[in-house]
């Protein structure tokens, strides 16, 4: 955990550094910042047994997975909220300036504001679902259609949430 708060700290300094000397960040990677409620809806949509509903109306888009959300986009706020593995997570990612503490959640839940570059929020998204996908009762996940194939250090995730890799 020191050593990945180390790197973010040397990224941020690096950024601030380049900000100081004129420079900018590359244009595709500007282009690549839109996002909304169309990307979200995009991403999760496609994901195995995700659903979209409302539960408090109003316009609230929640996304979840066996009947446990696992992505929020709200009718006010200009981003989504997305839950993480578990507090330790969310905190190197507020820390790390990716994302926010996300109302009215429980403190292992970000919010990513819109302008998040979309393959972080795709990420993230899918990083949400797994979680909770995981973490559901077998029979439940057995209901599910199969989970997709994904590779890397986030792609599998234990029952509690914790990564088992």
């Amino acid at each position: 955990m020191r050593m990945v708060r180390r790197v973010v700290m040397a990224a941020q300094i690096a950024d601030r550094r380049g900000a100081a000397k004129g420079f900018a960040r590359p244009a595709a990677v500007a282009c690549c910042t839109a996002m909304g409620r169309d990307i979200v809806t995009a991403v999760c949509a496609a994901l195995p047994g995700a659903e979209r509903s409302d539960p408090w109306g109003g316009g609230h888009d929640a996304w979840k997975v066996g009947g446990r959300m696992f992505a929020c986009v709200g009718a006010t706020l200009q981003g989504v909220a997305v839950k993480c593995p578990d507090v330790d997570t969310a905190e190197l990612l507020i820390a790390a300036g990716t994302g926010q503490r996300a109302p009215y959640f429980h403190r292992s839940w970000v919010f990513l504001p819109w302008g998040t570059p979309a393959d972080e929020l795709a990420h993230r998204l899918g990083v949400a679902y797994r979680t909770i996908r995981a973490g559901l009762p077998k029979r439940v996940q057995a209901a599910l259609p199969p989970a997709p194939a994904t590779a890397g250090p986030d792609a599998t995730v234990g029952p509690a949430g914790h990564a088992s890799g």
